[in-house]
C-alpha cells in the first residue's frame, strides 16, 4: 500500500472488519450498535464529522448550545444510540470514522464476488460472505487523504437528498432548499430570513415551517402543491399508524399557534427580485400541477424554502449493480428482500435508500439489517435474539406502508412543467434554460436526460444532475425512469458512477492495481 494511503480498519493489521457500514444516520447507527451488540466487529464510516446524519444535525460545538434537543423530534432515540455508539468504540468493537467520504466500494477478490447470502426472492442456505474494500476520500481538502476499510459484508445507509422542481427566479438568494433551511437552523442557529415562505409538496413541509416559526421567523404561508384528501384512500395504513397521526396533529397544533396559513393544491410559480428574493407569485393548481389561470397572487417574503420531497441517494449501490425498482413518489429506490439484502451478494441497504420513509422507519430498518449481517455471518451469535427479528418486520412492513401512502400522495403532477417559461434556468450549473432543453426533444429528438445532457450539458456541472435531473427528464418526456417508472411498472433508468464524490486524481494513481 503506497505510503498516502491510510489503512481505516478495525483492529488495525488484523483483518477485515465483519461489517462496514457507510452513514451515521438513523439506518447506519442503528445497524452498527445493533451489529456490535451481537459481536460483530464494525466499521461506521461517514461524511459527517459526527453521528446523526441530517436528520439529528448538530449545531456547531463553537455556538455552544445547551438545549441541542429542542430542534429535533425522537431526539431520545438518537441520544440512546449515540451513546451506545461511544460505549461500543470505547470497547473496541466499533471504529468510528467521521469526515470519511466513501467514492466506490469494490470486491476484495474476483473469486469470492459471487459468494455470499441469497439475493431477494431467492432460498438456500448462505455461504461466507465476500470481502469489500471501501475506498473514502477522509478529511478536508486541502489535508485530504485517501483511506480504505476491508469488510466482510457492506450496509449502505447513505439516505438522500432534496428533490427540487425548478422554476423561475429559483436561482435568486435567499431561495433555498426546505430540507436546507431546516439544516440551517439545527447546525448553525440561524434562520434565512425575517419572512420565509416554505413551499414544495410533502410532510417535510409541515417541521420546516414549525421550526422556523418557533426560531421566530414569519411564516407567512405553507404552499403546498398536493392535497391532504390524497390519503383519504389510506384510511385503514393510517390508522395502523396512530403515532404518525399524532405527529401530524403537532405540526398542525404548532402551524395554528403560529398563525401560519396552509394552502393546499397551490405552488410557487416564480420568485421576485433583484439582488435578493422579495416575493414569490403563488397559484392554485390542477389535479396535474398545472397552474389554473387567474388564481397567481403575491407574497412579500425575504426567503424561500421550498423542496419536493427526497431523492434516495443511490451512488454506490447502482455502482455495484444493485437492482431498483420505482417508488411511488415518482423516484428509484434499492430493491431489498424481508432482511435488508440488495440483489448483490454481501451488500445490505437500510434507511432511505430502500425508499423515503423517516427515521423511525430507517432506526427499525437499520438493526433489521444488522440481525441479517450476525446471521450470516456469526449465526451463533444471533440466534438467541430470536423473536426480535420478526416483531422488527412487522413494523417495517407497518411503517413502509405508510411510507408508500404519503409518497403516492405527494408525488408531483405530469403538469407542473407548465410553471416553466422557456427562459427560466433548470440546470443551474451549466446554467441551461428550459427552452434550450424543450429545443432538444422536439427538434433534436432526444427522449431521455442522458440525449439532452449530451446535447445541452444540463447535468454535466458540479451536482452531476441530482438538482435538475428530475427537471430534465420531464421536459424531455422521458418514456421510463424514477418520473414515469412507478406508473408503468417499467425498470426505471439510474445512473450508475464510478465516483460517489469528487476524489483527488493523486488518490486515484496510489490504487493498488487490482483496484484500478
Amino acid at each position: 500500500m503506497p505510503a498516502g494511503r491510510a489503512a481505516a480498519a478495525a483492529g488495525g493489521a488484523a483483518g477485515p472488519v465483519d461489517l462496514a457500514v457507510v452513514g451515521a444516520g438513523p439506518a447506519g447507527l442503528a445497524a452498527a450498535v445493533t451489529a456490535a451488540g451481537l459481536g460483530l466487529r464494525v466499521a461506521v464510516l461517514d461524511a459527517g464529522d459526527r453521528p446523526g446524519g441530517q436528520f439529528y444535525r448538530h449545531p456547531a460545538p463553537g455556538l455552544g448550545a445547551d438545549r441541542p434537543e429542542a430542534l429535533h423530534h425522537g431526539w431520545a432515540e438518537f441520544a440512546t444510540r449515540e451513546a451506545a455508539l461511544r460505549a461500543h468504540e470505547s470497547a473496541g468493537r466499533i471504529t468510528y470514522l467521521p469526515l470519511h467520504h466513501v467514492w466506490t466500494v469494490v470486491p476484495a477478490g474476483a473469486a469470492g464476488a459471487g459468494a455470499g447470502h441469497a439475493a431477494p426472492g431467492r432460498t438456500g442456505v448462505a455461504e461466507p460472505a465476500p470481502e469489500w474494500t471501501l475506498h473514502a476520500v477522509a478529511g478536508h481538502a486541502p489535508a485530504e487523504r485517501a483511506a480504505t476499510v476491508a469488510a466482510r459484508a457492506v450496509l449502505i445507509a447513505t439516505g438522500a437528498y432534496e428533490r427540487q422542481l425548478p422554476f423561475p427566479g429559483w436561482t435568486l438568494p435567499g431561495v433555498i432548499g426546505a430540507g436546507g433551511a431546516q439544516a440551517m437552523l439545527k447546525g448553525g442557529l440561524v434562520l434565512p430570513g425575517k419572512r420565509v415562505v416554505v413551499a414544495g409538496s410533502g410532510p417535510l413541509l409541515l417541521a420546516v415551517a414549525g421550526s422556523l416559526a418557533a426560531a421566530g421567523a414569519t411564516v407567512p404561508a405553507v404552499v403546498e402543491a398536493a392535497a391532504y384528501t390524497a390519503y383519504a384512500g389510506r384510511v385503514p395504513t393510517l390508522l395502523r399508524n396512530p403515532g404518525k397521526l399524532v405527529e401530524a396533529a403537532g405540526y398542525g397544533g404548532a402551524l395554528a399557534r403560529h398563525h401560519v396559513r396552509l394552502l393546499t393544491r397551490h405552488a410557487v410559480t416564480e420568485a421576485h427580485g433583484t439582488g435578493r428574493i422579495e416575493a414569490v407569485t403563488v397559484a392554485r393548481l390542477d389535479r396535474d400541477w398545472r397552474p389554473l389561470p387567474g388564481t397567481a397572487r403575491r407574497i412579500p417574503c425575504d426567503a424561500l424554502a421550498v423542496g419536493h420531497g427526497l431523492v434516495p441517494q443511490l451512488e454506490l449501490a447502482t455502482g455495484l449493480g444493485c437492482a431498483t425498482r420505482p417508488s411511488p413518489d415518482g423516484t428509484v429506490a434499492l430493491e431489498v428482500d424481508a432482511e435488508q439484502r440488495t440483489s448483490v451478494p454481501g451488500v445490505w441497504s437500510a434507511g432511505e435508500t430502500g425508499g423515503i420513509g423517516g427515521a423511525q422507519l430507517a432506526l427499525t430498518e437499520g438493526e433489521l439489517a444488522a440481525y441479517s449481517v450476525a446471521a450470516a455471518l456469526r449465526p451463533a451469535a444471533a440466534a438467541p435474539r430470536a423473536g426480535r427479528p420478526e416483531r422488527l418486520a412487522r413494523r417495517r412492513a407497518r411503517l413502509r406502508a405508510f411510507a408508500d401512502a404519503m409518497a403516492a400522495a405527494h408525488r408531483p403532477g405530469e403538469g407542473w412543467t407548465g410553471w416553466l417559461r422557456d427562459d427560466a434556468v433548470v440546470c443551474r450549473c451549466e446554467e441551461v434554460p428550459a427552452g434550450r432543453i424543450r429545443e432538444a426533444a422536439r427538434n433534436l429528438g432526444a427522449r431521455d436526460a442522458r440525449t439532452v445532457k449530451l446535447l445541452t450539458r444540463a447535468g454535466m456541472g458540479w451536482c452531476q444532475g441530482r438538482m435538475c435531473g428530475p427537471a430534465v427528464a420531464a421536459l424531455a418526456g422521458a418514456e421510463s425512469g424514477a418520473e414515469s417508472g412507478a406508473e408503468s411498472g417499467a425498470e426505471p433508468a439510474v445512473d450508475r458512477r464510478p465516483f460517489s464524490c469528487p476524489v483527488p486524481l493523486g488518490h486515484l494513481a496510489e490504487l493498488p492495481a487490482t483496484d484500478r
